[in-house]
């Protein structure tokens, strides 16, 4: 028998079938092969910021190496970062934490996953946003439950439908998540929102995962999460990471902060997998959360006027429509008046234009009629991706 022939006989676990990919780096691969061949593309589909860590980050992590911190470590984390955590969630967020309620993970994803190991039973069913992360019906299929979405729509400024949230509870039903602001859509929640889900999850007993990750990525107000409210830290998992905030995309490092018996069971996981995050990117992290260049506000500054410039250009291109985003660093274009599909309007903007975007199926079915840009250009390829977008809009604005 060939080893092709015995590979094939071997089957692979089913629940890889259920797992789908990430549309952003299906789309970064086709640009990147656009450049091989000598065509220049404005990446704006990766949620990747431009920036780089503050300097006091970069010194940390080489002092870290230097002094011999690249050794195995609390699988929890560091105690003196999962104390930084603590203390940065009570000055950004008003949210009292323990550190013994964090858990440091490399990567958001990778808490996320965590999380929700440790929450979902096969035959379970989640709620989950749509449009939203691709990840959180993909993973939640992976263990075996069921994805069920609720709706975000422009109608309704992309919040939630409370009314259809209920409607879609059932007995089976242990998990909501969201996100806020919202990837892709830039909506933060509103606290009248927030309260209405808080109210839901007590009356139906289910666990909240909040995604966090773009909290710092605020163009007002200050962030309302909703483990602040009553009775809602006890049955309330906050996702959050270096990633977005911290420009520390490469750096892999998120975490989770939960009641002790859930950071418990996800401790248990990490035992299991991967045993600790890296010590030395951790010690940077802490530093990164003192903030003490203000960097962070300075780069939510930057993507302010990157919006401004943008938003405004999209809004004038024949076909388009984009809500001003509240947070993160995307904008949501409603390409429906073009009269082509949105994935049609994304390959005449990459392959024609050399701007890179995503279709907005990849974030669910309510994203059929959208493409996502991110705002992670300076100002200056922001204008040039507008002059070629209104280029290409000839193809349709006749």
């Amino acid at each position: 028998m060939t080893l092709s022939a015995a590979t094939r006989t071997r089957k692979i676990a089913s629940r890889v079938a259920e797992l789908t990919g990430e549309g952003a780096l299906a789309v970064y691969s086709r640009a990147k092969e656009l450049e091989r061949a000598g065509k220049s593309v404005i990446h704006l589909e990766l949620g990747e910021p431009d920036f780089h860590p503050a300097a006091p980050v970069v010194e940390a992590v080489q002092r870290a190496v230097a002094d011999g911190h690249d050794r195995y470590c609390a699988t929890r984390g560091l105690p003196v970062l999962r104390e930084a955590i603590a203390e940065y969630l009570q000055r950004t967020r008003r949210i009292a934490v323990k550190s013994e309620e964090v858990l440091v993970a490399p990567g958001c994803k990778m808490a996320l996953s965590l999380a929700m190991m440790a929450l979902i039973e096969p035959g379970d069913e989640v709620l989950y946003p749509d449009p939203g992360f691709p990840i959180y019906p993909s993973f939640t299929r992976g263990l075996g439950a069921q994805a069920v979405p609720f709706g975000l729509r422009e109608g309704r400024q992309f919040q939630p439908d409370m009314q259809e949230i209920s409607s879609k509870i059932t007995a089976r039903t242990r998990v909501l998540i969201f996100n806020s602001p919202n990837n892709p859509t830039g909506t933060v929640f509103h606290r009248e929102e927030l309260e209405r889900i808080a109210s839901l999850a007590q009356e139906h007993d289910l666990w909240v995962i909040t995604d966090e990750i773009y909290a710092r990525i605020l163009f007002g107000g200050e962030y309302q999460s909703i483990w602040a409210l009553p009775g809602m830290s006890e049955r309330t998992v906050i996702i959050d990471g270096f990633s977005k905030s911290f420009a520390m995309t490469g750096w892999r490092l998120g975490y989770a902060v939960a009641a002790k018996p859930v950071i418990d069971a996800m401790d248990m996981l990490v035992l299991n997998t991967f045993t600790c995050a890296a010590e030395f990117t951790q010690l940077a992290a802490a530093e990164a959360l003192r903030d003490t260049t203000g960097a962070v506000e300075a780069m939510v500054g930057e993507y302010r006027a990157r919006r401004e410039i943008f938003v405004a250009g999209l809004n004038g291109v024949p076909g388009f429509r984009c809500v001003s985003p509240e947070g993160a660093f995307y904008a949501w274009v409603n390409v429906a008046g073009t009269g082509l599909r949105a994935e049609e309007v994304a390959r005449l903007l990459l392959e024609e234009g050399g701007v890179a975007a995503i279709a907005g199926g990849a974030f669910g079915a309510g994203g059929r009629e959208y493409l996502r840009f991110s705002l992670v250009s300076a100002p200056e390829q922001l204008r040039e991706a507008l002059r070629r977008i209104a280029k290409v809009a000839g193809a349709w604005a006749k």
